[in-house]
């Protein structure tokens, strides 16, 4: 049965706890120990499906079809465990399932109450695959004396008591600012959070200070007195060049050995971190640098991109350079010339996206990029731009678009080279859509399979002609277009398995101009990059004449 380590956060939000977990988790796994992350938010929406990228940055898709946290995409990258639905969870699933239940009559008439119906449910999802691994590890969203986490913390307060003693620890991640005009690291903050923490039942058993330089013992001795933990147990997290480094960080720290202790866990096996030494290596010790513009319409939120902004670090550690990303925003393009922005750059991305807004300026970026042969990385709108772009300028058809932004427009104004995707094959079954279905959770998500042509450039990257890659999008290239584009060079290089739907789209004459329809960037880790960025990086490289 797994042990439970639950990792919450006091005083500000945005502190790294789903970055703390997520090295905790890799550095138990160097110690031979299975782990499962998971992530418990209590915003009310279902999941960040519907939610703006400005508002909760970018949205993580698993496997089988979740629309999660970021967080979740930290948990893979570092450990390299797959998310699954059963991983996620928000106030909204929970209330939900909850009032679902209550319709249904499953409570036989009592009241339902936040104790003991919603703890319950919460309790329930926490349990789930609990026989699995060692260690599951259990991150609640928010800080500590937010009104809508007090349902989450009430709940693992109560599953710490009902499981036996030992099996369930609790990690506090807290700030420690520096206030310069004192020349003073304070800790009363971290002091008022754990307070906080303990007037609702819940004690920590290692708290981990933010903080931009070292803890001096003093300051350390003070928060393990007024706090109630083991000196050894007050784990430093300082600022680090790249969050690569985080394991190394925590392990030199003792986080790793402490939560073993907390579970007098004993003898402990030792770490094998060689890997994670090698990554570090990489990106302190790079051979050259490249520069990529990320041609986007959320780029004033990095984190509206974060998969694809490690993504591209991950191709840098395969080539061993360091890829320097630059955001510009789409939008510009609509009013200026593309050049003299693009001009400087070893290669373009144009990343996904929904809706019309800054759509020209990513078909501009795309025209660039194929005719001045840059290398070009283009992720589902970015594909989907790609092609309209090239039916265009060079299949003749001067006002093909997206059937999306006539949908948005409420007009019709374009040739739908791209349209509304209304049915599909997911497994053995055919999934139906229709315009008027609800936002949430109707898209093609999850992982589904494609087939490559032999001797592309796709097929060279991958190694394999057959791949499975994770989708989000509603909106799809309309196949019968493929004969005209094709004859003017535009492949077709990736299909479904049936044959309907176009997965990626290559330009034959050209060093590296490739769209996918998929979201290559979820899959992709420091210790094994994704082949599509590795090579991307690769011509990126090739182009810079670093080589």
């Amino acid at each position: 049965m797994a042990r439970f380590i639950f990792i919450t956060g006091g005083v500000v939000s945005s502190l790294g706890k789903g970055l703390a977990s997520a090295a905790l988790g890799a550095l138990l796994q160097a110690r031979g120990f299975t782990v499962r992350l998971r992530k418990l938010d209590p915003y009310l929406n279902v999941d960040p499906g519907t939610m703006s990228p400005f508002e909760h940055g970018e949205v993580f898709v698993t496997d089988d079809g979740a629309e999660t946290d970021l967080d979740l995409g930290h948990y893979e990258r570092f450990t390299g465990v797959a998310a699954r639905m059963t991983d996620s969870v928000s106030s909204g699933r929970i209330y939900s399932s909850v009032l679902e239940k209550e319709r249904r009559g499953d409570y036989l008439g009592k009241t339902i109450q936040v104790i003991p119906h919603v703890t319950n449910e919460i309790k329930d999802f926490i349990r789930i695959g609990e026989d699995e691994v060692d260690f599951m590890l259990c991150e609640i969203g928010g800080t500590v004396g937010d009104i809508e986490g007090l349902p989450f913390f009430e709940a693992i307060r109560q599953f710490s008591q009902e499981k036996p003693r030992g099996q369930c620890i609790f990690m506090h991640l807290t700030l420690l600012p520096f206030v310069k005009a004192s020349g003073e690291l304070k800790t009363k903050p971290t002091q008022h959070s754990v307070k906080e923490l303990r007037s609702i039942g819940i004690a920590p058993d290692i708290l981990v200070c933010r903080s931009e330089g070292p803890i001096p013992a003093k300051e350390r001795e003070k928060l393990a007195l007024f706090c109630n933990v083991r000196p050894d147990s007050v784990i430093a997290a300082q600022d680090l060049a790249s969050i690569y480094e985080a394991p190394l960080a925590y392990h030199r720290e003792g986080m790793d050995q402490a939560v073993l202790d907390a579970f007098q866990i004993s003898p402990t096996p030792k770490p094998d971190l060689s890997a994670w030494e090698d990554v570090a290596d990489r990106i302190a010790n790079p051979e050259g640098e490249v520069r990529v513009a990320i041609v986007g319409k959320y780029t004033q939120l990095e984190d509206a991109y974060k998969s694809i902004a490690e993504a591209l670090t991950h191709g840098g550690i395969a080539n061993r350079v360091k890829v320097k990303a630059e955001w510009i925003d789409a939008e510009i393009f609509e009013r200026e010339d593309p050049a003299p922005y693009l001009e400087g750059f070893d290669a373009i991305l144009v990343p996904g996206g929904f809706g019309e807004r800054g759509t020209e300026g990513k078909i501009k970026a795309a025209e660039f990029a194929r005719t001045r042969k840059v290398p070009y990385l283009g992720i589902c709108l970015g594909m989907q731009m790609a092609v309209i772009e090239a039916a265009r300028n060079l299949a003749d058809l001067s006002d093909a678009g997206s059937e999306e932004f006539d949908h948005e427009a409420g007009k019709k104004r374009f040739t739908p080279v791209v349209y509304h995707l209304k049915e599909w094959v997911q497994g053995n079954a055919k999934v139906k859509r229709k315009l008027t279905d609800a936002k949430g959770g109707t898209m093609r998500l999850g992982a589904y399979d494609a087939v490559l042509k032999a001797g592309s450039k796709v097929a060279e990257a991958y190694g394999t002609l057959n791949i499975e890659e994770r989708h989000r999008h509603r909106y799809e290239v309309d196949i019968k277009y493929r004969e005209a584009l094709e004859a003017k060079g535009l492949r077709f290089s990736g299909m479904s398995p049936d044959g309907r739907l176009p997965e990626i789209v290559e330009v034959e004459d050209h060093p590296w101009f490739i769209g996918v329809q998929f979201h290559p960037e979820l899959k992709s880790k420091p210790l094994e990059p994704h082949p599509l960025f590795r090579d991307f990086v690769r011509a990126a490289k090739e182009n810079s004449r670093l080589v």
